[in-house]
């Protein structure tokens, strides 16, 4: 017998035309002439900005600054993958993200930064004074809006890739991290060649102190400073379709704090002997604390909003009673992701985690319908990401079962201290409840005590007295037909 899904739907017909009938696009509006477009832009870009490093640099500065420069850039793009993990975004999104900061804002930065100093001091007669007042006032200006650049065009045409403040953090950070990789060559090579020039070697170098304060004490720089137009951006996404004014404000608020914390932090060496210190203990730590605890605890909320949600999909038939529990928990995710993966191969368990990606898509789409905030095509939206999740819960469905099974806390059930059914003087009446294929519950029972799974409600628990505790929040039901 055929399995259909718990209601029928109708996936959206490929053209997006009712009926079938497919719209003619303009060869501009085609996606590859746009792929094209934005990959021959950032190659172009790649090409100019390797052209003008070398060049000031030197081929061996270059070499010796592209070498350590990279040293900070896998730590902190597997930070930000690691912050993404709840509903991770696609991969093409965080490498748009970098190459446009290693390549496009960084050609933007060095062209608009030198013609600004080069106006600056002619017009002031005192380059010294234009120095200073290039890098405290022009380059933060230039090199932010050059950034959230990258973050606006994620915002607007990857609209379903970018939901929330989590989002825009990361979509920030990674191309913030690609603009400080290719600063990092420009300023190591550089210090490499004066160390050529003056003979100095060791730790006294000019290339070990430029090393030790962009790379050892402040790479999070530049995401720090960019982070906040990301915020601005999530906070604008959570608006949805709501509130034209909030949509410009957030962004454009979020984008005036990265441009005064970077020129806080590019001006520092003009308070004194000691005024970088001062600014990195008293400004720059503290502000990277707020931002991750901020970040990680936007993260547990939308684990919670996972919880909240999916249950209302397994009343529907569509997710058996353990798995919001399961897919509201990383621990209980990657369980299962390692068990697919260990009893069925590494397929399966990239299955499982694309399962685990649909469901919590499907989850943060529910939350913002329930708050008015879903955009027009919410319905057509959610029967895609039921139709995914459906096509892989063959896989997925024992895996998260297993995992939620495998993480649940365990806590002391109490029996009644009265004789009840199924207990008799002999001995105790055995009550095994565990979540099973055919849509029932069986349970453990034994002795005077026991313990229960206490998994949001759901319960896999070890009853006594013949009956088990830990009723689950809803029956499981049979996989429909």
């Amino acid at each position: 017998m055929a399995v259909l899904p718990p209601y029928p739907t109708h996936p959206p017909h490929p053209g997006g035309a009712p009926g079938g009938v497919l719209g003619h696009a303009h060869w501009w509006q085609r996606r590859w002439v746009r792929y094209g477009a934005l990959v021959t832009l950032l190659a172009l870009s790649g090409l100019v900005i390797l052209a003008l490093v070398r060049r000031q640099t030197g081929s061996e500065g270059f070499l010796v600054g592209l070498g350590l420069a990279v040293l900070p850039v896998p730590l902190l793009v597997a930070a930000f993958r690691w912050l993404d993990r709840v509903a991770p975004g696609p991969w093409r999104n965080l490498l748009f993200a970098f190459a446009w900061g290693a390549c496009a804002a960084a050609l933007i930065a060095i062209v608009a930064n030198s013609f600004a100093a080069r106006w600056i001091a002619t017009a002031t007669a005192d380059p010294s004074g234009a120095d200073t007042l290039a890098a405290t006032v022009i380059a933060p200006v230039v090199e932010e809006s050059a950034k959230a650049a990258a973050v606006l065009l994620v915002f607007l045409f990857r609209r379903r890739d970018f939901t929330g403040i989590v989002d825009g953090v990361v979509i920030a950070g990674v191309t913030a991290t690609g603009f400080a990789f290719t600063e990092n060559i420009l300023y190591l090579g550089t210090a490499f060649g004066t160390d050529q020039l003056t003979g100095g070697s060791g730790f006294v170098s000019v290339t070990a102190a430029t090393f030790f304060v962009r790379v050892v004490m402040s790479p999070f720089a530049h995401p720090l400073f960019t982070v906040l137009t990301g915020i601005g951006f999530g906070l604008a996404a959570l608006g949805a379709d709501r509130g034209r004014v909030r949509k410009v404000l957030f962004p454009a608020a979020g984008l005036l704090l990265a441009m005064g914390m970077h020129a806080l932090w590019n001006g520092s060496s003009t308070f004194g002997t000691y005024g970088f210190f001062a600014v990195y203990a008293a400004f720059m730590v503290p502000a990277f604390g707020l931002l991750t605890w901020l970040v990680i605890w936007t993260r547990q909320r939308e684990l919670r909003t996972v919880r909240e949600e999916l249950p209302a999909y397994t009343a529907a038939g569509w997710l058996s009673p353990p798995e919001p529990y399961a897919l509201g928990s990383m621990r209980a995710r990657r369980a299962a992701r390692d068990f697919a993966a260990r009893h069925l191969g590494r397929p399966a368990g990239r299955v499982v985690a694309e399962y685990e990606a649909y469901a919590t898509s499907l989850a943060f789409l529910r939350h913002r319908g329930r708050r008015g905030r879903a955009g027009a095509d919410f319905v057509v939206r959610e029967r895609e990401l039921l139709h995914e999740l459906w096509h892989r819960r063959d896989v997925a469905r024992p895996a998260l079962e297993h995992a939620a099974r495998l993480t649940a806390p365990v806590v002391p059930v109490w029996a009644p201290p009265w004789p009840a059914y199924g207990h008799t003087p002999q001995g105790p009446a055995h009550d095994h409840r565990s979540p099973g294929h055919d849509g029932q519950w069986h349970g453990h029972g034994h002795g005077s005590q026991g313990y229960g799974y206490a998994a949001q409600g759901h319960g896999y628990g070890y009853g006594h007295a013949g009956q088990a505790h830990g009723v689950p929040e809803q029956s499981a039901p049979a996989d429909p037909a």
